[in-house]
């Protein structure tokens, strides 16, 4: 098993990421900001995985084990946050407005930068954090040995269409048992899960500029006019436009 790394200062800098890079599980003692300014990114927990673009950042707690994948080429923003402005103990994926994304690029754009401007700076950026609305943007893990065998099932495919019943015979398990185990280990119900997984894929894909017939067929949904309707409705606009 690797060594997980241990940085006890979250970092604050800007860094660029190809596409398919990752950063190796690690975790810090401080929070951490971490916002792709191009591309998606996603951060990954035994938890589940949660994935941002560029009118979304993760808040990552201290002390949580994740792991950093780019889609597409991405401008990483990473900002470390000692103290605990939040309260949140998962990770949990922010909006960005356009105040904050300029905030976020100034203040990791030079961070030895000690003076009264940054600390300044530093102040108004926290204060747009702590008002930025959370999104539903994640795809929790299963820790259940049977529930995790039917989240493979379909993390492998995405479009699967299989009703839970027939992904049950699968695994040899009833849908009554797996629809309990949805709620139960993983605070959602089947149909929400998969959509949920389907919304993270479909990122994926456009990041690396897959066009959107082809992201809806791929990803499972009927015909392009739904999954356009379901993006929107998640995202706030379609995914034509999505950054």
């Amino acid at each position: 098993m690797p060594q997980i790394r241990h940085d006890p200062v979250a970092p604050t800098r800007a860094q660029r990421l190809a596409a398919g890079g990752v950063i190796d599980a690690h975790r810090h003692d401080d929070h951490q900001i971490a916002y792709a300014g191009r591309g998606v990114l996603t951060v990954t927990t035994d938890a589940g995985s949660w994935v941002a673009a560029g009118n979304r950042a993760i808040w990552v707690p201290a002390g949580t084990v994740h792991a950093h994948q780019a889609h597409g080429e991405v401008e990483l923003h990473l900002i470390g946050i000692p103290g605990d402005p939040l309260r949140l103990r998962t990770p949990t994926v922010l909006a960005v407005g356009p105040l904050l994304r300029e905030l976020i690029v100034a203040y990791t754009r030079d961070p030895g930068d000690g003076g009264p401007q940054r600390a300044r700076l530093r102040a108004v950026l926290l204060d747009q954090i702590r008002a930025s609305p959370q999104q539903p943007l994640h795809v929790p893990a299963p820790t259940v040995p049977l529930l995790r065998e039917v989240c493979d099932l379909l993390r492998a495919d995405p479009a699967d269409g299989r009703t839970l019943a027939e992904l049950g015979r699968a695994v040899g398990a009833s849908d009554r048992t797996l629809s309990r185990l949805f709620r139960a280990d993983l605070g959602m119900t089947f149909p929400q899960w998969r959509t949920q997984l389907r919304l993270h894929h479909a990122l994926i894909l456009l990041a690396e500029g897959v066009p959107v017939t082809a992201v809806a067929h791929r990803c499972g949904w009927a015909s392009a006019s739904a999954f356009i309707d379901v993006f929107r409705r998640t995202f706030g606009h379609t995914p034509g436009n999505h950054p």
